[in-house]
């Protein structure tokens, strides 16, 4: 069965620090590029930073800068270290393949920037 667990979230002051993870299945672990994915209130779900097998990240021109995904092989995790955090990063995460499959999304964790 496929599954994607996402945890590590939180509410944090602006230019604050959160490490989100996200437990994978093996199966789709060992095969996709993985992304995480973030949805503000009223706004679409976006991809945010994303990470192929061999380790070649991308990232948003929002959060370039700012946050790092890794990815452990040993434990089928994928993290986003996340600094320097404003308001605007305030959303529900997600991790997924890239491109997204719908029957992969989890219930994701949420992240609150505020003072």
């Amino acid at each position: 069965q496929v599954r994607i667990v996402e945890s590590g979230g939180g509410l944090v002051q602006p230019g604050g620090s959160l490490r989100l993870s996200c437990a994978v299945s093996r199966i789709i672990f060992s095969i996709y590029r993985m992304g995480w994915y973030r949805q503000a209130p009223g706004k679409q779900r976006d991809l945010v930073a994303d990470i192929t097998r061999g380790g070649s990240t991308n990232y948003a021109d929002s959060v370039k800068g700012r946050f790092t995904i890794s990815r452990d092989n040993a434990k089928n995790t994928v993290y986003l270290q996340m600094n320097s955090l404003r308001p605007e990063d305030t959303a529900v995460y997600y991790c997924n393949r890239v491109p997204f499959t719908d029957d992969y999304w989890g219930q994701g964790t949420q992240v609150t920037v505020s003072s």
